[in-house]
């Protein structure tokens, strides 16, 4: 009998190890701060292609938009939403829907691509702009720290800053912070209401930065507390004036 426990306990720490294995695998990218090879040989639109684990919805999503071209042709820096994004606020969406007695969203297609460049473009913006290009942003010290206002690609005021995060060193009891030493991220936010410039701002921090296919860079976006659109009820409310289904 004790040998038989000790098979099952063996079998079961190979499983949990190789789960976990696994695991790390399948998400190692959605975390990530940065690549080993920031070059890609291919356009944007390629680049999304070649990673269907993060980008295979949000490719569909810009076919559906009728913005292949800008992603292949034109000289942009894309903000890159990751999948989970995306589905998150569909949910959301769906979930508004069937609160409201209609027919729930079954394909993406669904939603009109007026909708969709609407929201994809707020991603979007003309010429390229590396991690080192933008000035520093603190969201608890806007006069100090602002970073800058950018047009994106649908004529939306947006702005665009690095975070300078502290560098925390010690043991917990006796901890020494370096204000503004830490890494440094780049982060895109929504600003709600342009009568108030620095308030409410709806914040969206990169995990991987400078991206370099041949016809722009690409800034891929934590996709965690992130939804597409960057607040539900933008997507819900473009998507509903659009028109839902066939």
């Amino acid at each position: 009998m004790y040998k038989y426990k000790m098979i099952i306990k063996g079998l079961t720490l190979i499983a949990c190890i190789a789960f976990i294995l696994i695991g790390c695998k399948k998400f190692e990218h959605y975390e990530d701060t940065g690549i080993t090879n920031a070059k890609f040989d291919g356009t944007v639109m390629q680049y999304l292609d070649s990673k269907p684990f993060q980008f295979d919805t949000l490719s569909q999503v810009i076919r559906l938009a009728g913005m292949e071209d800008v992603f292949s042709k034109e000289e942009i820096t894309f903000f890159a939403p990751q999948d989970p994004s995306i589905g998150a606020v569909i949910n959301r969406l769906n979930t508004y829907l069937n609160l409201t007695g209609r027919d729930s969203v079954r394909t993406l297609s669904d939603i009109k691509p007026k909708a969709w460049r609407e929201m994809l473009s707020m991603y979007v913006f003309k010429g390229t702009n590396r991690l080192k290009d933008y000035h520093q942003v603190d969201t608890a010290a806007l006069d100090t720290y602002s970073g800058q206002g950018y047009l994106a690609y649908n004529g939306k005021s947006m702005n665009i800053g690095v975070v300078f995060n502290d560098a925390v060193n010690g043991p917990v009891d006796n901890r020494t912070t370096i204000k503004y030493g830490g890494y440094r991220q780049l982060m895109l936010s929504y600003i709600p209401d342009l009568a108030f410039p620095k308030a409410f701002w709806i914040n969206a921090k990169v995990s991987s930065s400078d991206i370099n296919p041949n016809n722009g860079i690409v800034h891929s976006i934590r996709f965690s507390n992130h939804f597409f659109g960057f607040y539900p009820y933008n997507f819900i409310t473009v998507a509903i004036e659009n028109g839902i289904g066939k």
